[in-house]
């Protein structure tokens, strides 16, 4: 069907931070996936990890139990102060789960419509129900009628959930992404979570952070949380914890652990022994390669280089980000340098029509940031009308 405008190359094969189409020519590859590819492609340990674990077993149900995904629930709530793990096979998923949590935990206080707060500009996914949450016309347009119980405020305003509290009375949580993605790369004041954080406890509501895009790694952290001094009641993950293979979690504490009994969800394929081994070996190379400090360095020199090699350009808004999680806003809508980049052999992408959105893996180095940096700057330079100094 006719759900994506793709571009024309098709990959082959990888390695490291490099894509190789048909005709062995290299691209530089600064989406990874869109933030799914963290530990580049072809990274031998996966390799042989995945390799092992499908000679062995692949698939057995949640039926029974399954001493990879026990393993990996573990690590993950080991990492994240947080107590319970379900796993799913996308972010989506995870959020549907994260959502379900959270109306449920409300019936069981006796609230007979439970709502939830969302941020504008937010994406959470394309199911019905993440697509309603979602903070964009864009991706809810033709879907009508959508699912009721969300109310929306604008992202980085804490006190505008706060005044939510005097107009609702059936308000159970807040789903809120650390650092939006798809929104542009949107980075709150410091203190954003941690305002949140209050206003929960003071409500009594859940705070659940969609980490999806912006965990395992990817702003420098284990989780964007952790840039700050706030532990969420759920936290939602996927795209960077498989390394490519498919897989989703929903983590909660307290009293949202206890919430799902048996029968009230579940998931197929959630969970197998094949994605769980891929997640672990994820968490195994970033832990032993040191790539959170990586991620915090080779991030921080990407937009310092930027901003210097972009001084002086017209219509440059705004560098911002966090670790590999880097957007540059310019003052037009720039969805063409997506290949004028591509013909320069560089992976990039373009979101809320005018951010430049890099998600490079996690094991960039020194030179591949800077012929990244080198590159990116005179694309912009040229779509922006201003010649090199």
């Amino acid at each position: 069907m006719q759900t994506y405008a793709r571009q024309e190359i098709a990959f082959v094969r990888g390695e490291g931070v490099w894509l190789y189409d048909a005709n062995g020519a290299r691209y530089l590859d600064a989406l990874a996936g869109v933030a799914v590819n963290g530990l580049g492609h072809a990274h031998p340990a996966l390799v042989q990890a995945l390799c092992e674990q499908a000679g062995r077993l692949i698939h057995t149900s949640n039926l029974y139990r399954i001493p990879e995904q026990e393993r990996l629930a573990e690590r993950l709530c080991t990492l994240s102060g947080l107590e319970r793990a379900f796993f799913c096979n996308s972010g989506a998923e995870a959020n549907e789960a994260a959502i379900k949590l959270a109306r449920l935990h409300g019936h069981q206080q006796g609230i007979e419509n439970p709502a939830i707060v969302v941020m504008e500009r937010s994406f959470h996914g394309r199911t019905l129900a993440t697509l309603s949450a979602t903070g964009s016309r864009k991706v809810q347009a033709g879907f009508e009628p959508l699912v009721t119980g969300f109310v929306r405020v604008p992202f980085g305003d804490a006190e505008a959930v706060a005044r939510l509290a005097e107009q609702h009375n059936n308000i159970v949580a807040v789903l809120v992404e650390p650092y939006q993605g798809e929104g542009g790369v949107n980075v709150p004041q410091a203190d954003y979570l941690s305002k949140l954080r209050r206003i929960c406890d003071g409500k009594g509501w859940l705070l659940m952070l969609d980490e999806v895009q912006s965990g395992i790694g990817r702003t420098g952290k284990w989780f964007a949380f952790q840039h700050s001094d706030v532990l969420p009641d759920v936290m939602t993950l996927a795209k960077g914890l498989g390394s490519g293979v498919p897989i989703g979690a929903c983590l909660a504490r307290g009293i949202a652990a206890q919430v799902y009994t048996p029968g009230k969800h579940g998931s197929t394929f959630g969970g197998n022994p094949l994605a769980c081994t891929a997640a672990l070996t994820t968490l195994q190379v970033i832990e032993q390669d040191d790539l959170l400090a990586n991620a915090a360095e080779m991030g921080a020199f990407i937009r310092q280089d930027l901003a210097e090699r972009l001084r002086g350009v017209s219509g440059i808004q705004d560098i911002r980000g966090q670790g590999l999680m880097i957007g540059i806003e310019l003052d037009r809508p720039c969805g063409g340098l997506v290949k004028q980049a591509l013909a320069q052999r560089l992976l990039i992408n373009v979101t809320a029509d005018s951010v430049v959105r890099l998600l490079p893996p996690l094991i960039l180095g020194q030179d591949e940031a800077a012929l990244l940096t080198r590159q990116l700057a005179e694309l912009i330079r040229q779509h922006q009308g201003s010649s090199a100094p």
